[in-house]
């Protein structure tokens, strides 16, 4: 020993590089896995505030049409021609909004395209948590990995350090999968 400091045999340099491999995919795993989950959250909080808008104009909806039909059964027994005209064009404009509510492909706001878009909006919340469980399984391998190649250098016993790289090949695996496959395999 020179200075207190041990020499490190080739074996313990070459463990030492695999903990900080694993180290660096551990954070990449867990760098995409928070971005992944921000992402769920966020097209769960747009799915959400997509269905809200759709159940405000299917209220608004049933109430104009209520409205009219209710309006029509009046009409219909009036005997007043101007009373009926006037009731009659309240009745069109009413079925008008409705009509318009149900939908309205130029602004996107109608309910079956409001509909549409909080299906989408499920869909992608449904791959992104696919894909933050995978990261949060490549990131638990990674850890495990880490442990077991640190308690090769303290023991010896080299069997560990190919059990951690395995490890680390099962880990890479789900960030893959995360990447691109989200959700092939289901653990959870």
């Amino acid at each position: 020993m020179s200075g207190g400091h041990a020499h490190l045999d080739a074996s313990n340099k070459k463990i030492a590089l695999l903990i900080a491999v694993m180290a660096l995919l551990l954070a990449l795993a867990e760098t995409a896995g928070k971005s992944a989950q921000t992402d769920a959250i966020n097209s769960n909080v747009e799915a959400s505030n997509l269905w809200a808008f759709f159940q405000a104009k299917t209220i608004r909806m049933t109430n104009v049409r209520t409205a009219a039909e209710d309006m029509t059964i009046t009409r219909d027994v009036l005997t007043d021609a101007a009373a009926k005209a006037a009731m009659t064009r309240q009745i069109e404009a009413w079925q008008r909004s409705a009509q318009r509510w149900d939908s309205e492909p130029e602004t996107q706001e109608g309910r079956r395209e409001l509909s549409a878009r909080a299906l989408a909006a499920e869909k992608k919340r449904d791959k992104k948590y696919k894909a933050y469980h995978d990261f949060e399984v490549a990131s638990a391998a990674f850890q495990i990995g880490i442990v077991l190649a640190s308690a090769t250098v303290i023991t010896g016993a080299f069997a560990l350090a190919w059990l951690a790289g395995g490890l680390g090949i099962v880990g890479i695996g789900f960030m893959a999968l995360g990447v691109l496959a989200p959700g092939t395999i289901h653990l959870f």
